[in-house]
Parts: C-alpha cells; structure tokens; sequence
C-alpha cells in the first residue's frame, strides 16, 4: 500500500515531488546553510548577531502576535548606510543576497520543466522587484537556499540582506530581526491524507504524529496548545529542519498529518493528489520580508516598494502562482493596510 501510494503521490506533480524527495532525503540531516546561486555570486554580507530565540513569549514592549504585523518603520525611498553597502559591491558581487526557498512550489522552487533552473513562485517575484527597485535590475540577485530553521540565524550572521520565504511576523521573531509590513495573509491549517480520519486542528490529532518544521509558529502552536489542552496531549510531534520534509514524512507514512502555513498546505496538497487540507485555519498570521535589526533604512525602502508592489504588482503575481490552489478571489490572502508603529 505504502509504495502505491507513494507512486501515486509522486506522479500527481509530473516529478517534482520525486525531485523533492531526493533532495530531501539526502539533507534530512545537513543543517548547514545551503548555497543555490541563482544571479551571481555573493560571500558574507554583514555581521554576526545574537543566537536564535525559541518560543513566543511576550515582548517587554507588550507586542501580542495579533499585532506584530504593525511593528516596522514607515516606509522612505532614500538610501542610508544599508543600502549604500549594497550599492558599493564590486563586479559580480553587486547583487542583493536574499534567503529563500527553493522546494516550496509555487512559493519558491525549481521547475524541472524550465530549461534555465531558474527560481520561481510568489515569494521570488517579491525579490526581483526589490532588486529592481535598490539596484536598477531584477535579477541582480544571489539567491541563497536556507532552511526554515536558518532563516533567522542567515541574517543575524550577515549571509543574507534578507528573508523572502513565507516567514510569519511574531513577537518573538521581532526580538531578533526586523520586518517589512505584511506582504500576506494566511493562518496554520492540518494537512493529511484524504482517507485519513483526522478533521482538522481538534481531539481527531488524538495519538496521532504530526510533522511541523524547526522554528515555525506551526511548531510554537501545537507545544503551546498540548499544553493547554487546545488539541491533545498525546499528539507526537516530529520535527524536522526544511517544511517540505514534512510532506516526505507523511508520503512514506512516517507521520499522520503535517501542521503549517494554510498558504503552503495548499501547495503541498496540489503536488500530491492523495492528501487535502482539513479542516479550517486555526490562526490568522502574515509575512513579512525579515532583515537585520540594524538596517533600518533597508526596512523602510522595502515598505515603500510594497506600497507600489501592492497596488500594481501583488495581484498578477497571485493570479500566476496562487490563484490554482488557494482560488481566484484573492480576498482573503491579501494583508491589512500597513501600519508603522516602529519608531525605534
């Protein structure tokens, strides 16, 4: 049963999921920063930071995660010391060194049926209009492949200039790097297979394996509410360093259901016929473009290409890679109007 499903879920994305597999098997067990040059090249680009925060606790500036989404600089097309740095790159160099993903279909992914290897998805479109708008050309971009657990490490050592990889504005992520307004809206959702008894984030996770990734707010979420007793305390939980190794999981029948962004659930569900979304989102959460906690001039010129990017740019970009699996009206995966509470 195992292997015919596997082949069947394999086949429901014309090879990409057996490309995914691949891959994600044979660095289930790197942690190390990944490297994948999509337009140039690019060595370190800042200083090293302060280590990585766990968990959501409360901010002492009482940030709630309802609000994070608010807590950036109001955005400024002028160029400051950040950006200037960028702009003084020599040669092949002068790029925008961005961390992304490269396994998240229709997020940020390879198409092996594109000759060129090049990026693709929502969040890649994201990144060539900033480095169109900072450095006069699109695909003036290092692209740089970081796991879910590194994205907050890669800019604390200065590897990136930036995050652009379904990364959800919180608290305690605001503790270690600074964010852009909103660019999304999704919220965490269960992922399991169509004959699976489950229903969604509720007593039906009961002795169940679930599958979330290192540093998520998937993750935050069920420790949080085991303990609470919001899903039960028998649910077992494995976690692991890239998201997509949790859809490898539940195709070999490792886990029973994965826990993650709605947003990328859909993708997931699109690569494999055999599993589907239960039921309904359990939180409301939004991403944001993250970068150092220094570059505060970087941040600001990020929120004023999303003013624009918002109004002509955002909707083609969803209708292109979203529209198929999260549906044609965009509504509800479009972010708040931005607020800039930021002043420090």
């Amino acid at each position: 049963m195992f292997v015919r499903r596997l082949r069947i879920s394999l086949r429901g994305w014309g090879g990409v999921g057996a490309m995914a597999l691949a891959c994600v098997l044979a660095l289930a067990f790197v942690l190390m920063l990944p490297l994948t040059q999509s337009h140039g090249e690019g060595g370190d680009v800042g200083t090293g930071g302060r280590g990585l925060a766990t968990g959501r606790q409360a901010r002492a500036d009482s940030c709630v995660d309802a609000q994070a989404q608010n807590q950036t600089w109001a955005p400024s097309g002028a160029d400051g010391p950040t950006i200037d740095a960028i702009k003084a790159r020599k040669g092949a160099a002068r790029k925008l060194v961005v961390g992304v993903d490269q396994n998240s279909y229709r997020w940020g992914y390879r198409n092996p049926n594109n000759s060129g290897g090049d990026l693709e998805g929502f969040d890649i479109d994201l990144v060539h209009r900033i480095a169109q708008d900072i450095l006069g050309d699109a695909n003036d971009v290092t692209f740089k492949a970081i796991p879910t657990s590194q994205r907050i490490p890669a800019l604390q050592q200065g590897r990136v200039d930036m995050v652009v990889r379904t990364m959800t504005i919180t608290c305690a992520r605001l503790d270690d790097v600074a964010f852009s307004a909103p660019y999304f809206k999704t919220g965490q959702q269960v992922l399991a297979p169509k004959s699976s008894p489950i229903t969604g984030y509720n007593a039906t996770l009961a002795d169940k394996r679930v599958c979330t990734a290192a540093s998520s707010t998937a993750l935050d979420d069920v420790t949080a509410d085991r303990k609470s007793g919001r899903v039960p305390s028998s649910v077992a939980v494995t976690v692991v360093p890239n998201q997509l190794d949790c859809l490898v999981r539940l195709q070999l029948g490792e886990v029973d259901a994965v826990i993650t962004d709605g947003a990328l659930a859909a993708s997931q569900a699109a690569q494999d016929p055999t599993v589907e979304l239960k039921g309904p989102a359990f939180t409301t959460e939004y991403y944001g473009v993250a970068m150092n906690q220094k570059a505060t001039d970087l941040v600001r010129r990020v929120n004023q290409i999303l003013v624009d990017y918002r109004a002509d740019g955002w909707q083609a970009s969803y209708t292109k890679w979203l529209s198929a699996t999260l549906g044609a009206d965009s509504t509800a995966s479009k972010p708040p109007a931005p607020q800039y509470l930021r002043k420090s």
